[in-house]
């Protein structure tokens, strides 16, 4: 027996229908809340409302539970590879060998980036941020791909998707690139995707660079973690966006503007942030511990607890080892890496952070890990956005299928009531 909700409006009653979700998630269906009712629901930053049905992620921040596609995200990230991930997503199962070979040699297809975007490129100073460059350059593919992609056409959608992966890698490395004055590099269909990654940062023209097997893992694990997380800001932007049939590349680029933001990708970058300022003062933690015990002071910890999961985070327990195992590898001496592990340990450790689920978090060791390889602070976020890729282009997939309608809002209006206008020389 299905169930209803009844709501209650100045003595009449009204019923709506209760959704289930796979994972007994309730919601009440309010869809025709404002024809029968002429009221709407208030809810800022819309933390009670849903504004689809997706059967791509599932999220439970009480029980610490992440899942892509019915997968939980542990056993993905020990046994899959980032380019299986993200077939798995946009795609909704995992792929054969075959699929997969084909995928990323499809991929290679696509990955020669035309020349004219190095115009673009040129047009940014320097000192531009590598977020608001990476989303110039991701709408710029727009003009360099002009023809709408049909997500009902599978042949198209499969090559829209194929394009995306392989040139939003490329670009994304751009951003870096120009930022240090060197030579833009171009993809090597001889290697792996990640690999592909460091060496198109890295490599300068005066020698090749050598990939690290450990180092290569880490960051696919890294990607595969931030691949999609449900609807955050940035997917709900690019859900939203291309609602309007907005096409991918654009619905894309207001994706990396989203995320480009301090409350949502650019998290990483505050943790190192927070340890440049415990360095410069002095590197005295126990200090800065007891400055975030104290309810009086402004100073928070980074990198610590999460907006979502209220026990713990999953992605963190996985990428700590790595964080690990990357260190080890690279035996790095640097003060700000162990000020990060002196936090850790008292958050792990001191009853104060324990009793209130401040542990570190997934952004805590991404950014230990990008700063162990070298990869500047400003490119944290261009990271953030290379992992989620594949999350935004199964969502846009999702919702264009769907045909979900084209997202509106409402506002409950606090401004004046109607009146008269007063002629200039009166006012």
């Amino acid at each position: 027996m299905s169930k209803t909700a009844i709501l209650e409006i100045d003595g009449k009653k009204y019923e709506f229908p209760m959704i289930v979700g796979s994972e007994n998630e309730a919601a009440i269906d309010i869809e025709k809340l404002r024809a029968l009712t002429g009221a709407i629901t208030l809810d800022p930053g819309y933390k009670n409302s849903g504004s689809c049905e997706s059967k791509i992620t599932f999220l439970d921040g009480e029980e610490g539970i992440l899942r892509y596609r019915g997968y939980a995200i542990e056993e993905l990230a020990e046994k899959a590879s980032f380019l299986e991930v993200s077939y798995l997503l946009i795609f909704g199962e995992l792929p054969t060998r075959a699929q997969l070979n084909q995928f990323e040699d499809d991929i290679r297809k696509y990955t020669l980036v035309n020349e004219e975007m190095k115009n673009i490129i040129d047009g940014f100073p320097k000192t531009a941020h590598p977020m608001g460059v990476l989303a110039s350059l991701t709408s710029a593919l727009t003009a360099f791909n002009p023809k709408s992609v049909d997500p009902h056409d599978d042949k198209e959608m499969y090559i829209a998707v194929c394009k995306t992966m392989a040139k939003f890698i490329v670009i994304a490395t751009w951003t870096y690139r120009k930022s240090m004055g060197f030579p833009l590099n171009y993809y090597d269909n001889t290697k792996g995707y990640v690999e592909n990654f460091m060496r198109l940062m890295f490599e300068l023209p005066t020698g090749p660079y050598q990939s690290d097997k450990v180092i290569v893992e880490a960051l696919d694990k890294l990607f595969i973690l931030h691949a999609d997380h449900e609807q955050n800001c940035s997917t709900s932007t690019v859900r939203i966006v291309g609602s309007s049939h907005a096409g991918l590349f654009a619905s894309i680029s207001a994706g990396v503007s989203a995320l480009w933001g301090p409350l949502h990708g650019g998290a990483n970058q505050a943790v190192l942030e927070m340890l440049e300022q415990i360095n410069n003062d002095g590197g005295d933690v126990a200090k800065y511990v007891l400055k975030a015990k104290d309810k009086d002071d402004p100073f928070r910890l980074m990198g610590f607890g999460h907006r979502v999961y209220k026990n713990f985070d999953p992605r963190a327990k996985i990428i700590k080892k790595a964080a690990d195992e990357v260190l080890a590898k690279l035996g790095v001496d640097d003060p700000l890496l162990d000020i990060a592990k002196q936090l850790e340990q008292v958050a792990l450790e001191d009853d104060y952070f324990k009793s209130r689920n401040l542990y570190p978090n997934v952004d805590f060791y991404s950014g230990i890990i990008y700063r162990a390889l070298g990869i500047p602070t400003e490119m944290f976020t261009v990271m953030f956005a290379i992992g989620r890729l594949p999350g935004w282009i199964a969502q846009w997939k999702e919702m264009r299928i769907n045909k979900e309608p084209i997202g509106r809002p409402r506002q409950v209006y606090t401004g004046y009531a109607l009146r008269p206008f007063v002629p200039v020389d009166q006012r």
